[in-house]
Parts: structure tokens; C-alpha cells; sequence
């Protein structure tokens, strides 16, 4: 079946419909639940779905789907920016010195993930009354946000912060792994400083690019280089390792599989492993050049050539303990990078030594995702970097003088219960805690309290009802309590902890929340949230201590919200048993379904490694020709990974290719289905323009009125 917007449409049909009959069937089940709202639920169902079907098909089709045209509303101005090559350069620079020699040696070199086939290039997207407004008045300073998000969210962050959103077309993974992505981000931002002072600028990410603006932010700290007025985190993935229990939970409230992404066999995904590229060294292991440059036989040089193409391509073997069996991972697990380099800090930002010296840092939680214990630890350790040190396994000799240089960072938590956040009615209460940290940020930064939200009257919540409390100090405005005095679980001992605990009244809501955000701890340096589905704001349960945390046979497990600082420091970044082995129970099932398939993506990357040889040949012929022997050595240097497009393709040949491409598709075909959820998720946001407009024309008729009153009796004085 193709992947299109016609065959996503009659795939997720059915799970749509069922979902609605099930919603008022079984609608005791979610009662008191975001799933207690249809939109949520189908929301969740859809996605969910969605996956499932792009499962079946390659990555390439994937990539293809998601990267086609999605128009924008009239109400919404874009403008294109190419990113000049000072900024590429220097940016490599910094990242160059930033990996240090050891992690460039797990990379491949310091040339392959600075090549690309087309321009970087970002996308500017602001209110187009904003625009007008800025073009009137030149000299008001920008607001800027560096985003990695959605259609549909970069046009609310720039809606409601009147701040313009600027958005990186990074290269994308499996075909550029690490570290190609964050070498365009940091780009990206690089121009921007040309532009504007970095304390006018907001970052913010979304799940994988979360943990990209999180290890762009250690770079930027560890350079020396100017860092933002604050940072946005929205279920940031920060442990590719899945060393916290979360990840084996129960998913039923998450979309994302339990056995993680699969894709069909083709030529991006997967990699060849180490047992395929072995067999290419022995096949093509033939007497290599003399080195006075004569070459005895053009096909043994071929075979020579080939054989040092495959070793360019870097893996790495680990193996986990399943049931008492040692059983090794040939496979690369994921797509951004190799198994050699999960754990590494900029890869798993977990790791790193401390995440002190960094902005204000807004860290939003799902309580229904999987991933959500690496968030609440990672929004700790930022605030708390002594008390939460990296993994001795991955430490090194300079992590104890960061320790030490590195300030805590101030860290406001928020966890939203039962959410896998989306773009429904409870994400509007995250999206307007974004839009008031940005500004308090801003404004900190900036010592300029004029900065606002924009925002409406009112604030939709999935119950409808009114808010449960009228206007109540913040507890998390005082110093938290001696965690040794207070109950960990914050719950009843025979909770299941499924859901909130009644035991503890609201001590905000949602609605009263301003841009002046309460007190951080001056002794944790956090502000720890939790939101219900209504918008209550609640204290999460104290801090615990690890050294003095004892669990009793009659006491109660802590509350899931704090069990993940109880997880030893020796147990982070370290495989587990039971995500492998449903990776490997999925990725059976895969290569039975799809064993056509894979034996021939195969066969063509076996033929690919001639071509590629044969062209390599050409060129060490072409170099001895102009009096040079070097290149054969120097690219011998460059070791990509498996996945890498630099090391499986001509690249003239390619960068030619994807010019056509651009040329002949302009924009890109037009996306129907993500227009369609693009429109679903922007109707909040016309309707609150729609009410600004309104009000706004009510007020200028007032005002007319009142000045035609005020003329009225000198135009009746007489002369």
C-alpha cells in the first residue's frame, strides 16, 4: 500500500470510529482522565495508529509523507532564510572543539557530517498583524523563539509571546546521524546572534527535539558562547539508553509502541551490521595498489578501494543479560547515531557531568508518557547537579571541575497528569505556561517589564467547568518542606497511584497564572508543579533523599512522580533487559514479515560497495594523475556510520539529484492529511484572533462615540 494521504485515511478510518464508540461506551473507565474529552482521546488513538502504519513502510516513505507542503492561514506570515556559510563554518568549529578527539574517533571524523545536499535553510513564522506592526516600527525589539515543534504549535508560541518563530530544516537521521543535526541547530543560532542580542531569544523543543536544545545548550555553556534568556523543554527524550523503569511501563496512555520504531527494510534503515560488513571485507580482500602508484590489476584495485569504502563504516557490538543469556546486539538500535555512542552527553544529555550554568529552563512532563522519568530527572539534575552526578561509567576527569564551575540552573517543573501531551484542550494549559515563562524570561533577561502574553479571556479546560478555587497564593511561591518530615508517596498506602490524589487540595489553577511566576526554592531552585487535566495546580510530592530513603515491607511505593530520583546514579545510561528484549521481539516479527524485502536492500547495498569503489578508483586515478597520492589516505580518515549517506553514495551524484528534486517540486506536493491536522490544531487560535479582532473593533467604536460627545456641545456653542 502506498504512503499517502488517501491510504493514512482509510487506515486510521476505522480506529477513529471505533475510538468514539468506545468513548461514550466505556466512558466510565476515562472519567477523570484528558481521555474524558473526545478530541483527546481520538487524538491519541489517531497517532497511535499513524505509527503503526508508518511501521510497514521504509523511512525514506516516512520522511517524504512528513515533509510535504502544508499551507499556512492567511492570519500567519513565513518568510524563508538561508543560513549564510560563516555561521556553518563557525558552528563546526565550536562543535569540533566541543566532541574533543576521543568522541571525533566515534564519530568518524570531523568532514562526513559537514557535508549535505542542499542549502540550510530555516523558515521564520510570525502573526502577519506582528509583522506589520514590527515593519512600522523598526527600532521595537525582537522576540525570537529557535523551535523544533509542529506546524500547529510554532504558530501559537508566536501568537501568543507577538514573538517571531524561527524554525531549522535540520538534517535528518538515519541518512545524517549525529552529530548533523545539532551542527545545523547550532548554525541556525549562530546567524541569529548576527541579528539580535542572544537575550531576546527563547529555544524550545519537542520530544527528540527537546534533547537536541538541551545538548545545544551544554555546547553553547561549555564554548563559552552567548546563551539564551531561557529554554523550553516539552517531553524532552534525554536517555536514548532507556535505563529508567518508565520505559517498560504501562504505554496505554502514550502512543509510542512498546517495542519501539520499526520501519521496513530498505536502503536508509537499518544499517548493515558488523557480520555484513565482515563478509564485504573478505569478498572484496584482494591485493591492494603498489605505492609507487602503479596499479596492476584495475579489478584488484577495485576490490582494495571497496575494501577500505566498507571501513569507513563505523559499529559497535554491545550485549545485554536476558533471562541469564548474554545475547549481543549486531543491530543498530537507534536512528541517531550508533550503539558506541547512546551514552554519550550530547547524544543522552542524562549524562552529562551537570546540566548547572544553563538558562532558565521550563521542563513539561506527561504523566501518561513513557519517557517520563528521564524528564523528572533531568529537570532535577539541572537544579540540583551535585546531588544528581552522571554515571561513574561515563564520567571523566574534567566532570568534577564543571561540578564545581557550574551554578544550579533555575528549573520550573510542571507535570501534567494522565497527558501524553498533544495538541488538545489540556495542551492549552501548556501552551500558556509556555507563553508566561517565555515572557518572564524575556523580561528578566531584558529588565524590561513590558513584556506580555498575548492572550484571551478565557482559557478552554476539557471539563468545561469552572475553575475550583478563585484566587489562591502559590505553595510553590514558599520553600518546600523537610522531605525527611513529609510522606514520600503523598498518597494513601494502597494507592495505585492511577489517579490524583484527593488527599491534598489545589493551591492554584491555571487561570490566575501571570508572566511573574512564583518564587523558585531558594533551596532546590525549582518550581514543582503538577496540573491536573482541569487546570488545578497542585505541589508535587517533596524531593526525596536517596542515601536516607528506605522502603519498609508495610510501606507504600513513592508516588510515581518522585520515584525517579530515587534511580542510583550507577544505573543511568546502562541498557536493561526488558526494553531489548521487546526490540528484539518487534524486530523479529519485522524481518519474518519483511525477509523479501531485507535480503534485497542486501543485495543492493553489496552492489552499491562495487559502485562506490569503482568511482573511488576513478578519482585516486584521477589525483595520481595531477601529481597527488594523499586523498586515498585522507579519506580513509572519514569513518561514517552505517546509516550515513556520505558513505553509501556518489556525492556529486547526489547533491545533483536533490537539486532536481527542489526544482522540479517547488514547495512539495500539498499534504491533505497534515493540512487537515494542522487545521484542527490551529481553530483555537482563530478563535481567539477572531474575539482580539472583535474586541478590538468594539473598542475603536467606543472610542469614536465618546470623541463625537465631546465635540458635539462645542460644535452647538454659539459663535
Amino acid at each position: 500500500m502506498p504512503f499517502n494521504t488517501l491510504s493514512v485515511a482509510c487506515v486510521t478510518t476505522p480506529t477513529v470510529i471505533s475510538t468514539f464508540l468506545s468513548h461514550f461506551l466505556d466512558s466510565a473507565s476515562i472519567e477523570g482522565t484528558p481521555f474524558a474529552h473526545i478530541s483527546y482521546h481520538e487524538g491519541v488513538a489517531l497517532i497511535r495508529r499513524f505509527l503503526v502504519h508508518a511501521s510497514h513502510h521504509t523511512v525514506e516513505q516516512l520522511q517524504a509523507f512528513t515533509a510535504q507542503y502544508v499551507p499556512h492561514p492567511t492570519w500567519v506570515h513565513t518568510e524563508d532564510a538561508a543560513i549564510p556559510e560563516e555561521s556553518i563554518k563557525l558552528a563546526a568549529t565550536h562543535l569540533i572543539a566541543a566532541l574533543g578527539p576521543n568522541t571525533l574517533k566515534k564519530v568518524g571524523g570531523q568532514r562526513w557530517w559537514q557535508w549535505r545536499t542542499r542549502p540550510l535553510t530555516a523558515e521564520w513564522i510570525e502573526m502577519r498583524s506582528d509583522y506589520h506592526a514590527r515593519l512600522k516600527n523598526p527600532g521595537k525589539g525582537p522576540r525570537t523563539m529557535l523551535v523544533d515543534e509542529h506546524r500547529y504549535q510554532l504558530q501559537r508560541h508566536a501568537r501568543k509571546l507577538q514573538a517571531r518563530v524561527f524554525a531549522p530544516r535540520y538534517r535528518l537521521a538515519p541518512q545524517f546521524p549525529f552529530p548533523c543535526a545539532i551542527h545545523d541547530v547550532l548554525s541556525c543560532y549562530l546567524h541569529l546572534l548576527t541579528l539580535q542580542e542572544a537575550s531576546t531569544i527563547v529555544f524550545a523543543g519537542d520530544s527528540a527535539g527537546g534533547g537536541l536544545i538541551l545538548a545545544l545548550l551544554t555546547i553553547l555553556r561549555d564554548q563559552g558562547l552567548p546563551l539564551p534568556a531561557g529554554a523550553v523543554l516539552i517531553s524532552p527524550w534525554v536517555d536514548l539508553c532507556h535505563s529508567f523503569p518508565s520505559v517498560v511501563g504501562d504505554n496505554h496512555k502514550d502512543y509510542i509502541p512498546s517495542h519501539g520504531f520499526l520501519h521496513r527494510p530498505s536502503a536508509a534503515w537499518p544499517p548493515p551490521t558488523q557480520d555484513e560488513l565482515d563478509a564485504l571485507k573478505v569478498t572484496l580482500d584482494t591485493p591492494a595498489p603498489t605505492k609507487d602508484g602503479k596499479v596492476p590489476d584495475p579489478e584488484a584495485a577495485t576490490a582494495a578501494v571497496a575494501k577500505s569504502s566498507v571501513r569507513t563504516a563505523t559499529t559497535s557490538d554491545l550485549a545485554v543479560v536476558i533471562d541469564g543469556v548474554t545475547i549481543p546486539l549486531r543491530e543498530q538500535l537507534q536512528m541517531y547515531t550508533t550503539n558506541a555512542l547512546l551514552a554519550h552527553p550530547l547524544v543522552s544529555p542524562v549524562n552529562q557531568a551537570t546540566l548547572g550554568g544553563l538558562p532558565p529552563l521550563l521542563v513539561l512532563v506527561g504523566g501518561g508518557e513513557v519517557l517520563r522519568d528521564e524528564q523528572i530527572y533531568i529537570a532535577h539534575k539541572a537544579a540540583n547537579p551535585h546531588k544528581y552526578p552522571a554515571n561513574p561509567v561515563h564520567a571523566e576527569s574534567k566532570d568534577e571541575e564543571a561540578l564545581k564551575r557550574y551554578p544550579p540552573t533555575k528549573v520550573m517543573l510542571q507535570v501534567y497528569d494522565h497527558c501524553s501531551l498533544s495538541f488538545t484542550r489540556p495542551a492549552k494549559l501548556m501552551y500558556r505556561s509556555i507563553a508566561h515563562f517565555c515572557a518572564w524570561a524575556l523580561s528578566t533577561a531584558n529588565n524590561d517589564p513590558t513584556i506580555t502574553v498575548a492572550e484571551g479571556e478565557d482559557i478552554s479546560v476539557i471539563s468545561g467547568s469552572t475553575p475550583s478555587i478563585t484566587s489562591l497564593p502559590s505553595k510553590s511561591s514558599r520553600p518546600s518542606t523537610n522531605p525527611q518530615q513529609t510522606n514520600l508517596t503523598d498518597a494513601p498506602a494502597n494507592s495505585n497511584h492511577t489517579e490524583i490524589d484527593d488527599i491534598t487540595s489545589p493551591c492554584d489553577h491555571m487561570k490566575q497564572t501571570t508572566s511573574n511566576l512564583p518564587l523558585f526554592d531558594p533551596v532546590t531552585n525549582m518550581i514543582r508543579q503538577r496540573i491536573s487535566h482541569t487546570g488545578d495546580i497542585y505541589d508535587l510530592p517533596p524531593i526525596p533523599d536517596p542515601k536516607a530513603w528506605t522502603l519498609g515491607p508495610n510501606d507504600a511505593a513513592p508516588h510515581p512522580y518522585v520515584a525517579p530520583l530515587l534511580t542510583p546514579s550507577t544505573a543511568i545510561g546502562i541498557f536493561t533487559a526488558e526494553p531489548i528484549r521487546r526490540w528484539l521481539g518487534g524486530k523479529r516479527a519485522w524481518d519474518m514479515r519483511y525477509a523479501r524485502h531485507k535480503k534485497a536492500s542486501e543485495e543492493r547495498r553489496a552492489r552499491l560497495h562495487v559502485q562506490l569503489a569503482q568511482q573511488r578508483v576513478k578519482s585516486w586515478e584521477q589525483r595520481m594523475k595531477e601529481g597527488g597520492g594523499e586523498g586515498v589516505e585522507e579519506e580513509e580518515e572519514e569513518r561514517p556510520p552505517p546509516s550515513a549517506l556520505y558513505g553509501r553514495t556518489v556525492h556529486e551524484l547526489a547533491e545533483r539529484r536533490d537539486e532536481r528534486q527542489r526544482r522540479k517540486k517547488g514547495k512539495g506536493s500539498l499534504a491533505l492529511g497534515l493540512w487537515g491536522w494542522s487545521w484542527i490544531g490551529q481553530g483555537h487560535d482563530k478563535s481567539i484572533l477572531n474575539r482580539e479582532k472583535h474586541k478590538q473593533s468594539n473598542q475603536e467604536k467606543q472610542e469614536k462615540q465618546e470623541k463625537q460627545e465631546k465635540d458635539k456641545p462645542a460644535a452647538l456653542a454659539p459663535a
